[in-house]
């Protein structure tokens, strides 16, 4: 974070107070509600699907997911030995979704131009009976938005956790059928058609969620879980690119083995494939049940996850 510089602009909107930080060609603004990224944009161009400044968040567009990411069954998981019921929040899937900080109000640790950093003191509740402590930061640099989630158990007993972002990203101004993905993930998971629950892991070769060589999305429908993940340097990356080439990208650590890709297929209301929601994960969907890279968090342990989203020229 670059020191003494004043903050860009600060607002309030339906979603709270509104930090925007800018720098190297980048604009993003975060919200005070759920720590939500609610605008993302280079020169201009938009890197992601927003929502305006007087809408509630739409879709979990931008939000933060913690202390889970993606579903858990019927909101029923055992920790330490006690069964626990979470709310829910998913009627249509009988399903605990996403966690329980993104209709959180966060508060302001630190605002610069160019970096902004929330906090949260997410105290125990019914079904979720642990006490963390979060700070997240994004930062503009040159190779593009980085956000920093660290959570921190200040509880006696483990907590269960997993955490992921969930931004819908846009190649371009065309649709998304016409984009170009680049998906680098070996496995994906299969799922229930009815409740997308996980079933089983299967190979993406010969399955039409193949694509590790950049090919078109086209009418392809995707709401999975993909793993098996090729790193450069311990860098996975999506890629997302118009037919000119040019597009977006997230980037994520190790500290995210998974990845859930989603069309956003959501007909009606002017929502429908309008971005891909590309979703790094710390563990697998259901992990409270499963257990695949769920991460435990004994008493005083942090734990940290990073990813980027940078433009595509």
């Amino acid at each position: 974070m670059t020191q003494g510089l004043k903050p860009t602009r600060t607002f309030v909107g339906a979603t709270g107070i509104q930090h925007e930080i800018a720098g190297f060609g980048y604009r993003a603004v975060i919200t005070e509600l759920g720590t939500c990224l609610r605008e993302l944009e280079f020169l201009g161009r938009e890197l992601i699907v927003s929502f305006a400044v007087d809408e509630p968040m739409i879709a979990y567009r931008g939000a933060l997911a913690a202390p889970w990411p993606n579903r858990i069954a019927d909101g029923q998981y055992e920790a330490n030995g006690i069964v626990h019921q979470l709310p829910i929040n998913e009627p249509s899937r009988n399903c605990a979704l996403h966690g329980l900080v993104f209709n959180q109000r966060w508060h302001l640790v630190a605002h610069t131009s160019d970096a902004v950093t929330l906090g949260l003191d997410l105290l125990p509740s019914i079904g979720y009976p642990f006490h963390l402590a979060f700070s997240v930061t994004y930062s503009v640099t040159a190779s593009g938005l980085r956000t920093s989630v660290e959570a921190t158990n200040l509880g006696t007993a483990t907590a269960p956790y997993g955490v992921c972002p969930h931004p819908y990203l846009r190649a371009g101004a065309s649709p998304l059928n016409s984009w170009t993905l680049s998906l680098p993930a070996d496995r994906y998971l299969e799922v229930s058609a009815d409740r997308l629950l996980p079933l089983a892991l299967a190979p993406v070769q010969n399955s039409t969620f193949d694509f590790r060589q950049p090919r078109e999305i086209g009418s392809t429908e995707i709401d999975h879980a993909f793993t098996a993940l090729s790193r450069h340097d311990g860098l996975a990356s999506v890629e997302l690119r118009e037919r000119d080439g040019a597009g977006v990208a997230m980037t994520f650590d190790d500290s995210c083995s998974w990845v859930q890709i989603h069309t956003a297929d959501l007909p009606g209301g002017g929502h429908d494939r309008l971005g891909l929601a590309v979703e790094p994960m710390t563990c697998a969907p259901d992990a409270f049940n499963s257990h695949d890279s769920l991460v435990n968090l004994t008493a005083g342990a942090v734990h940290q996850a990073r990813w980027t989203i940078s433009a595509i020229l």
